[in-house]
């Protein structure tokens, strides 16, 4: 069945993701209005709720569409190597302000199923991809377990970083970080 309406036009779209990932980082999820955003993007509030359900869905687009373009998926030709960049990177992201978002939506995602659901599907399982996607490529080089369960092995190495960041609130620097992964590493060759 065809698509109902015009499609997207990508400058705009790209305008309303950037104007409301600005306004997350300036105001915070709560104060973030589509008023605002359509304000910040100069388009009409009717272009935003074409496209958008509710403010939740237009914001999280926003910061995931910033998130993909700040969390690259490397290929230094070695999986340890990879998952390091990646891991790190990760780290990096999630402690600094933006990331704190992260936190943030996980909190709303409690009172607001919709949120958790989106923040899942656009963030999380994306982000899980990627990881299955290195831990594949460690196993098809010979690096990795050739019977390696992909998902128990993401979740054994990002685990801890998530842990660290919403449960016990300690740092999450590089170091930690690198001893994370290379101690599990070990124990999935």
């Amino acid at each position: 069945m065809p698509k109902r309406g015009r499609p997207r036009n990508p400058i705009t779209q790209k305008s309303i993701l950037t104007a409301s990932y600005e306004l997350l980082l300036e105001k915070g999820f709560d104060d973030v209005t589509v008023e605002k955003i359509a304000e910040r993007a100069g388009v009409s509030k009717v272009t935003i709720y074409k496209w958008w359900p509710n403010k939740a869905a237009v914001v999280m687009d926003g910061f995931f569409s910033a998130a993909k373009d700040r969390l690259p998926i490397p290929e230094t030709g070695t999986v340890l190597e990879d998952l390091l960049i990646h891991a790190t990177n990760l780290s990096r992201f999630m402690t600094s302000p933006e990331g704190k978002i992260i936190a943030a939506l996980i909190g709303q995602g409690q009172l607001d199923s919709a949120i958790i659901e989106a923040f899942r599907t656009h963030y999380i399982h994306p982000r899980r991809a990627e990881a299955m996607l290195l831990l594949n490529r460690g196993v098809q080089r010979g690096e990795l377990k050739g019977n390696l369960d992909l998902a128990l092995g993401v979740d054994l190495l990002y685990g801890p970083l998530f842990y660290r960041m919403l449960v016990t609130g300690e740092s999450l620097n590089d170091h930690h970080v690198k001893q994370i992964i290379v101690t599990v590493f070990n124990g999935l060759k």
